[in-house]
Formats: C-alpha cells, structure tokens, sequence
C-alpha cells in the first residue's frame, strides 16, 4: 500500500481519538468499533466484485496498481472512480474528468448536510475526519444508526467508534480489493464477461431499499434515472452520469424550496 495512504489511516486513527483501537480499557468504545465492524461485513462482501472490476479496468487503461490503490484511497467515492476510468484516454482530458467527477461527488454535499446535526458535538479535526471517510454506504448506515439512537437516546449524536469500525472496514476492503484488481487486470481479460460490474448498482439497489420514505421522497431518484436513461441512450459518452447527477439534485433543491415557509 502506497505511503499516502498509510498517512491518511494514521491521520484517521488518530483524528477519531483512536477510536478504531477499543483498548481492553475502553470496552463500551471498543464493542462500538465491533459493532460497525461486523454491521458491515455484509457491504465489504458486495464491495469486492466491484471493486477488483474497477481496479482491473483501471489498469488495462493504462493506470499503475499503486495509481489505483492511490486514487480510490483518497477519493474513495466509487461512482466518480468508474465515471473517470471510463473517460481515461491516453491522453486524459483531465478538465471533463475533473468535472464529472465533481459532479458526481456533489452529492457528498448533500450527506454532509444530513449527517451535519449529528456530528455538531464533535472538534474540527474529528469532524474533518467522519466527513472524508463517508461514502454512500458508511453514511447510510451512519445516519439510520444516529437516527435510532436519537429516538432511543433523546439527542441527536453520532457514534464516532461505530462510525470508525463501519468506515475502517469498509475503506480498508475497498483500497485492498481495487488495488487487487490492479494487480489481476493483466489476466482477467474482458472483466464485464465476469458479471461482476452488477454488484455495484446492486449494493446501491440494497442501500435505497433501507433509506425509502415513501414516493414524495423517491421522486429526485425517478427524475435522476430517467435522465440518465435518456442522455445514455441519445448522447455518446459519460455523460449520463453527470446529467443524472445534476437533475436530481436540481429536483431535490427544487422540491425543498417549494416546500419552505415563505
């Protein structure tokens, strides 16, 4: 693993106060970490198909294994991650990947916000932290687990060693099993003959299941689709990614402000 990423584990162990350890003198700490750990086993499991996907395709467009394991270890956004492997050419157009990809991972503004009253207990740096490790996944499990415990516990408040166990197991299998792929993309060959491109939009299928409040709620997802569906189908490239992405975030703005006291 490349020295970058070992300085942004230790930077993560150490800016969540170490909660990842659960020392023998910290059992209710350390059960949390557990807790998160084991909660997100079954997500670790969906990750690897796609994960060596990605790693593979990386490679067989020219990326070094390190230069995987280097950007999904600091991006650690899936989505963007594919969006770019697909616009890689020799040589990139760096602006339109930079876009999409900002485009794309626009929707962490979003999460941010939602998981913002949960985590307002925590300094800087820790909340620095909770924030670059969040991915569609540890911020779904994330916000149902702060959910529950405020409707148990009476105040809004995350878990960080929860959150630390979900997000070291998570992060941890995603940069092991795309820098994999890296390594056997010379020998996987043709990697969408495999089936393994399905588990990423499966996990996501999964994901939207356990976030679902009713159709009011979905409508920002159905336009989102659609448009993607429709650009895919008229316009040539990645942009379907970056157009879906922008109507549903347009409808949701849309619909919070029609929705808003005048």
């Amino acid at each position: 693993m490349p020295v970058p990423l070992i300085l942004v584990g230790s930077s993560f162990s150490t800016a969540l106060g170490n909660t990842a350890m659960g020392t023998a003198s910290d059992t209710p700490r350390g059960r949390e970490v557990m807790r998160g750990l084991k909660n997100s086993v079954a997500m670790q499991i969906g990750f690897i198909p796609f994960a060596l996907v990605l790693g593979a395709q990386a490679v067989q467009k020219g990326l070094h294994p390190a230069e995987v394991s280097l950007m999904t270890g600091l991006n650690f956004a899936g989505g963007s991650e594919f969006a770019a492997i697909a616009l890689w050419t020799s040589p990139p157009h760096l602006l339109l990947i930079a876009a999409i990809t900002l485009l794309i991972n626009s929707r962490h503004v979003l999460m941010g916000a939602a998981l913002a009253p949960f985590i307002r207990h925590l300094s800087k740096r820790k909340a620095l932290a909770v924030l670059f490790f969040m991915c569609d996944e540890s911020w779904a499990m994330a916000l149902a687990d702060a959910r529950k415990r405020t409707a148990t516990q009476g105040r809004q408040a995350l878990s960080v060693p929860y959150y630390a166990g979900v997000s070291a197991g998570l992060y941890l299998s995603w940069v092991i099993f795309t820098t994999i792929g890296g390594l056997l993309g010379p020998i996987m060959g043709d990697v969408h003959a495999l089936g393994f491109d399905m588990a990423f939009p499966a996990v996501f299928l999964v994901l939207i299941r356990g976030m679902w409040k009713g159709m009011r709620a979905a409508i920002p997802w159905g336009i989102s689709l659609g448009v993607a569906i429709l650009t895919y189908l008229f316009i040539p490239g990645s942009w379907y990614v970056a157009s879906g992405a922008c109507a549903g975030l347009l409808t949701a703005w849309l619909m919070a402000k029609e929705s808003a006291p005048c």
